[in-house]
């Protein structure tokens, strides 16, 4: 009987959490009926015309659609890989550091950006990479031309690749370090007796150690991938970059909510969605299979 009352207090305690899981995430998925109707907001989605597959049809047919997929797969797969390098690298070199308080003070400072929301930092940015900035002048004392970095279709995507990476590299550096510090330290001393250099330490004590967590970070990125990351491109990016700078998210909610084109819009966002959900589920299949991760 105790154990009945305690689980009626657990769901009690759960529900405000499942209200607004319906509210907010599944009745809104009404909504998706847009992407087969020829939407007007005066009818609302119940008397607009059904149109089936039209505006899917029609997505396939442009040359837009093609663009932003690309560059969101593009821009999404550097992502991942910058992700994945650069806090390892990191987290290795800062593991080796000996002074500890030197080695919390830079933990501190990489970690900050990670609080700052990309209105901030896309400022600072665009402000870093201005014409007039200070990059450029930094570049006019070796005597080259001031760049428009942030108009010049070429250099955008690293742009946004480096920027996502400095502001989210000291988050993703914490995780490698905890996996550090869960190899055992006895490891090390065998390997030193065995007269093992801090070289040959590192290959065959310290990357076998933290390689299932490398390999199920990497696998649970896979549903990441067609997520380029609408905040940061949308108050970084300009026409003069669309072509290389423009992803399924931005494009969405111009042609959406700037050009009234409701269905078209909803469609796009729907197959971005259930291509999304496909490569979520079996990201976390493989979790799973080689590292058996199961969140259920």
């Amino acid at each position: 009987m105790k154990n009945k009352g305690f689980a009626k207090h657990y769901y009690l305690m759960l529900l405000p959490g499942y209200v607004w899981l319906v509210m907010f995430s599944i009745v809104p998925m009404f909504g998706i009926l847009i992407a087969f109707k020829d939407y007007h907001p005066v009818r609302g989605v119940m008397d607009s015309k059904w149109i089936g597959l039209d505006h899917f049809e029609y997505m396939f047919s442009l040359n837009d659609s093609k663009l932003i997929f690309f560059n969101t797969l593009f821009i999404a797969v550097m992502k991942i890989a910058a992700h994945l390098i650069i806090p390892v690298i990191f987290a290795l070199l800062l593991h080796e550091v000996r002074i500890v308080m030197f080695k919390r003070w830079i933990q501190t400072l990489v970690y900050l950006p990670h609080f700052l929301s990309w209105v901030i930092l896309s400022g600072i940015i665009i402000d870093l990479f201005s014409y007039t900035g200070p990059v450029n002048n930094l570049l006019s004392m070796f005597d080259i031309e001031p760049i428009l970095f942030m108009g010049k279709p070429e250099l955008f995507p690293f742009l946004v690749v480096g920027s996502d990476v400095w502001k989210e590299f000291g988050f993703n550096m914490i995780i490698y370090l905890a996996a550090l510090t869960g190899i055992n330290p006895s490891l090390y001393e065998a390997a030193a007796l065995d007269g093992a250099s801090r070289w040959d330490r590192l290959i065959h004590v310290t990357l076998p150690g933290i390689a299932p967590t490398v390999f199920l970070l990497l696998i649970l990125s896979l549903g990441n991938v067609l997520n380029a990351g609408f905040d940061q491109i949308f108050n970084l990016y300009n026409p003069l970059v669309y072509s290389t700078g423009d992803i399924i998210d931005t494009w969405v909610y111009r042609e959406g909510l700037l050009n009234l084109q409701y269905g078209l819009a909803t469609a796009v966002g729907l197959l971005k969605s259930a291509v999304g959900f496909i490569l979520i589920t079996i990201s976390y299949y493989l979790a799973n299979r080689f590292t058996s991760y199961r969140i259920f």
